[in-house]
């Protein structure tokens, strides 16, 4: 999934994207749909490849353990709310994730809509990253919770055997855009010609949509563009 037109992902990115998580999960407010913003974000500002992705995810769960730890710190009573907030912080990355899958899909929906395609070579390529996407995810979070120590490690890991035991939301949305893709390069029709921008960059053009509300709206129209 390369994008020519975002920049490479940098340590100062991830670190600003970890102090934004760490910060939101220890105020306790919006923590879910923070979250999901502030991955949103990420992703529109970065080459988005699966090394990206992985800071990304990494950055966040970060994030949220320390912002976690920090409620721990200032008061034994707030382990409820900070079980709750870090339960919050791995919702609001997994619907990120999950919208991320689905601008792909939307993307590809577009261009066979307009009886256009990408490059088979982009295809394949953005495929095998998306279907490493949900265990990179679950692996992250996993990795994540082995590392902390006490309620947050309990937390994690119960959160973590939930995700692998009940699926994931990116897992769903993953489902319905491997189809998608499925399609897209099983279709040589003559007819088609590529598209000129890639696929990377479509797929951010709608994460961006996405990130500012308006993703609904765009999905309406993929839709009613398709034949």
């Amino acid at each position: 999934m390369h994008n020519e037109n975002t920049s490479k992902p940098n340590n100062s990115d991830m670190e600003a994207l970890e102090a934004e998580v760490r910060e939101a999960v220890a105020n306790g407010s919006h923590i879910q749909d923070t979250v999901h913003r502030l991955t949103l974000r990420a992703m529109n500002a970065q080459r988005i490849d699966l090394d990206s992705l992985q800071r990304i995810i990494t950055a966040v769960m970060q994030g949220a353990h320390d912002g976690a730890s920090q409620q721990l710190q200032q008061a034994t009573n707030q382990a409820h709310a900070a079980k709750t907030q870090i339960t919050e912080a791995v919702s609001g990355l997994d619907s990120a994730l999950a919208k991320f899958a689905e601008a792909s899909k939307l993307a590809i929906e577009e261009a066979a809509g307009q009886a256009k395609k990408f490059s088979d070579t982009e295809l394949a390529r953005t495929r095998s990253d998306l279907e490493s996407l949900e265990s990179l995810f679950l692996e992250t979070l996993h990795h994540t919770a082995t590392a902390a120590q006490g309620l947050i490690a309990d937390v994690l890991l119960d959160i973590s055997h939930h995700a692998k035991n009940t699926g994931t939301n990116v897992g769903s949305q993953l489902k319905e855009t491997l189809a998608t893709f499925a399609q897209q390069i099983a279709s040589v029709g003559h007819s088609q010609v590529e598209v000129g921008a890639s696929l990377a960059q479509k797929t951010a053009d709608f994460v961006s949509k996405s990130a500012n509300g308006v993703l609904s709206g765009i999905k309406d129209q993929s839709k009613t563009g398709k034949h």
